[in-house]
């Protein structure tokens, strides 16, 4: 048995002349169904409830405004749903909704709450229809794309696969668009040809009805291979194309997944949470945390950056600023700052991030 997310995006679900928005989810179910007969499981996130707002109401344009967007998200929501219910019923499949926020991986608690949830329904037989809460996520906690909602919620669950379904075939050496040279990448094997593609110029941002485009897709194949998962970016225009995946083809460009996953605690640090400042480090320190597994000391610490509380996240920098690793600070940055203040060189530095909630991101991010 194996479990996969599955994002569909909002540029295949807006339809076309030929084919409405009905008819394009009705194909994602049936393919879905004839999965689960198999014996896999899957959670679908799903893009859509903007264009289908704005589509009900004449809006011709998606809405630049966050209140505008979060209005006819709520119109297009339950329409989405609706559409979902419908077509999987037909297949005699239920189907919940599950609304996401960044706050709902914002904490460990609400993190394990939320892939509880799905997989209590999954347990159930159930579809998990994801998407990111757009009618009531301030502006400052959405993930405003659902490909970095569709890897979090695979390394939540530590899912098998996580497929992105999008309206172009492969990941491309440059943009097409733009380059008739540009030539289709078909593997990625580790983080640092990812790392080193992050900035083409084909991995810009989404169409009109998109707000991903190939950089967040690169961003969601960066958090998945991490946590031990094998990623497949494919063209989901051909309907045929979902159904060779599901039967075991590949996508036109497949992510591979890191033989050595960081695990789900060390995923949910590294990726869930937003660092709110940063602690700069002596070579001392960077050493004891790079190569002995040590806990970030009070006396390795050189530079507090930024305002923090304590437990909240931030980046560990080395001494040329670059980024070595994300935790957890026991203190505030204030409270920091008074303690490098009174420092001295005689008993035990106090522990300014344990061990067991700092996580090493080096590579991961550059």
């Amino acid at each position: 048995m194996s479990l996969k997310v599955l994002k569909i995006g909002t540029s295949l679900l807006k339809g076309n002349e030929r084919t409405s928005t009905a008819e394009v989810i009705g194909t994602f179910s049936q393919c879905i169904s004839e999965g689960i007969d198999k014996g896999d499981r899957f959670v679908l996130v799903t893009s859509g409830a903007v264009g289908l707002g704005c589509q009900c109401i004449g809006i011709k344009k998606p809405p630049v405004d966050v209140v505008s967007l979060q209005a006819v998200a709520a119109i297009g929501q339950g329409q989405l749903m609706a559409l979902y219910d419908q077509s999987m019923r037909k297949f005699h499949r239920r189907v919940a909704q599950v609304l996401l926020t960044r706050s709902d991986f914002g904490s460990r608690s609400r993190y394990n709450n939320a892939s509880n949830t799905l997989k209590k329904l999954l347990d159930w037989g159930v579809l998990p229809v994801v998407n990111e809460n757009d009618a009531l996520s301030p502006e400052e906690l959405r993930y405003g794309d659902n490909d970095t909602l569709s890897a979090l919620v695979a390394s939540a669950l530590e899912a098998d696969q996580l497929i992105l379904l999008t309206d172009i075939d492969h990941l491309y050496s440059s943009d097409p668009r733009m380059d008739k040279e540009a030539k289709p990448i078909r593997d990625i094997h580790n983080a640092k040809e990812l790392n080193s593609l992050i900035s083409i110029s084909g991995a810009g941002q989404g169409g009109m009805w998109g707000t991903g485009g190939m950089s967040t897709k690169l961003d969601a194949a960066r958090i998945a291979t991490t946590s031990g998962i094998e990623v497949h970016l494919a063209d989901g225009r051909d309907p045929k194309t979902l159904k060779d995946l599901l039967n075991g083809c590949r996508g036109g460009t497949v992510f591979h997944a890191n033989p050595k996953p960081i695990g789900n605690r060390k995923s949910w640090l590294a990726h869930a949470l937003r660092p709110v400042g940063a602690i700069q480090l002596d070579q001392g320190a960077c050493n004891a945390l790079n190569h002995r597994g040590a806990s970030l000391l009070l006396v390795g610490v050189k530079k507090v950056v930024g305002q923090f509380e304590a437990n909240e996240p931030v980046k560990i920098l080395t001494p040329e600023g670059e980024e070595l690793a994300r935790g957890l600070s026991s203190f505030s940055s204030q409270g920091l700052k008074t303690a490098l203040e009174s420092i001295t060189s005689s008993g035990a530095s106090p522990i300014v991030i344990h061990r067991d909630v700092l996580v090493l991101t080096k590579g991961q991010f550059s």
